[in-house]
């Protein structure tokens, strides 16, 4: 019997190391960017205190009742519930209850190596989960106790699993997808954009026997209808009509300041993404629709991405600039949240793209191995300038006290965050996160290991 023990425990050790093994540049990421977000925030503002406020009602009374309301608050109800559930087990405190977000947060940076890898190839799937993890984006609102951290979170599974459904053909799976959409949209609205990404690759990945699409579709909207109807219509009788109601749509920007059509871009370069994200995105698209024929086989996930993004962007600023919105004009942080993901995909697809071409010009003319080597290397210090540039900015926003996200650069308007313990450069927390920094780009480089290698011999021998 000791021997039967003895020996699956054996089996056990094995099994766990060689999980470990696998993971290794994962888990460095993971615990870099644990350290580095213990050193940053918690941010507030008025959101996170009525959000924090709904949370309690729930513990209290069982609803989502908010005191300074007077009201059940005006969004969907599972973060709440989930809130208060955590509430519960651990007590309820704002400035220790963020850790909860954090948790999600954390499982959207595992959610975007997961489907990077399956679309893309496991390097894809590292340096998008490294770049999600560093934007001063997510950063900011994986440390503020708001719900859209929950929302991405469960967004992301349903998408993975509903790639994973499509392409394994498992109409049970594809249930489940269901369910996760219900989940992640009665968390918060916006989970809705999820859909863009999901109808592209069942149109891409759908296999030849799934000729009952309509069939599909009409199960996995079925849980989300019902809990719908479930939430406004029996619980909270609110009407199943608020879930197409919202005070976002009603209130218009502040009198005398005229919208700008530049007010995503100005967030996306300033705190939303940074310059150098944005430009490896850009060539990282270019290098794709440049050598179409080299990459024939990421060049409809490219478009995918850009796709979503895209109608994501679109429909911000269709409501924030043409109609004048004040909420999708003010708070791009929030609506264009669900974008981030796919911005993380096609940035991080450099590196891979970059090797291709690197190994590809050795087989071309010298005018065609000189384009091929310079594009290469050009797309590969972008995407380190990608890197290093997030670690600065996230660097300089846990010593800040008072934090906008501005959508005009001539004035002083945006999504605004305070946080009450700014670390000093030489407090025990800020070489924490250094130590974090160093975790994360150690993981990315442990995983490239070999590439690197292969990489020198090749340029040694040409």
């Amino acid at each position: 019997m000791f021997e039967g023990v003895r020996g699956a425990n054996m089996l056990d050790k094995l099994a766990l190391r060689k999980l470990v093994n696998e993971n290794f540049s994962l888990l460095s990421i993971l615990i870099g960017i644990i350290f580095v977000s213990l050193s940053i925030g918690p941010f507030q503002n008025d959101d996170t205190a009525w959000e924090y406020q709904a949370a309690v009602g729930v513990v209290k009374w069982g609803m989502p009742y908010v005191i300074s309301w007077g009201n059940i608050m005006n969004q969907p109800p599972v973060g709440f519930y989930v809130e208060a559930l955590f509430f519960k087990i651990f007590g309820s405190q704002i400035n220790t209850d963020v850790i909860l977000v954090t948790l999600f947060g954390l499982g959207s940076i595992v959610l975007v190596y997961k489907i990077g890898k399956e679309l893309y190839g496991k390097s894809t799937g590292l340096f998008a989960a490294a770049l999600f993890a560093l934007t001063p984006w997510e950063l900011v609102l994986s440390r503020s106790f708001l719900i859209d951290a929950q929302c991405l979170f469960l967004s992301l599974l349903c998408l993975l699993v509903g790639i994973i459904a499509i392409r394994k053909g498992s109409f049970k799976l594809f249930m489940v997808t269901g369910v996760l959409f219900a989940a992640a949209f009665l968390t918060k609205f916006f989970a809705v954009f999820m859909l863009i990404p999901l109808v592209l690759f069942y149109v891409h990945f759908r296999p030849k026997k799934l000729k009952q699409g309509s069939g599909w579709f009409g199960v996995f909207f079925i849980p989300v209808l019902l809990f719908s109807l479930l939430w406004y219509q029996v619980i909270s009788a609110q009407g199943i009509l608020h879930v197409f109601q919202s005070s976002d749509f009603t209130g218009l920007n502040p009198i005398g300041v005229a919208p700008s059509p530049f007010f995503i871009g100005t967030f996306l370069e300033e705190f939303g993404l940074g310059i150098f994200f944005i430009l490896a995105v850009v060539f990282s698209l270019l290098i794709c629709f440049s050598f179409r024929k080299t990459f024939t086989k990421t060049f409809t996930l490219d478009l995918i991405c850009l796709v979503t993004i895209l109608i994501i962007l679109g429909v911000d600023f269709f409501l924030g600039f043409n109609l004048n919105l004040n909420a999708p004009y003010l708070n791009a942080v929030k609506y264009d949240y669900q974008s981030l993901p796919f911005f993380s995909l096609l940035a991080a697809s450099l590196a891979s793209k970059s090797v291709t071409l690197f190994k590809s010009a050795k087989l071309k003319t010298k005018l065609k191995k000189a384009l091929y080597f310079s594009t290469a290397f050009a797309g590969a210090i972008l995407l380190a300038a990608t890197i290093v540039y997030s670690v600065l900015i996230a660097n300089v926003i846990s010593t800040l006290n008072y934090l906008q996200l501005r959508v005009g650069s001539s004035f002083d308007l945006g999504y605004s965050f305070f946080n009450y313990s700014p670390i000093g450069y030489f407090s025990g927390l800020m070489y924490l996160q250094y130590l974090g920094f160093v975790l994360v780009l150690f993981g990315l480089l442990w995983a490239s290991r070999h590439t690197l290698g292969s990489l020198l011999r090749l340029s040694h021998n040409s």
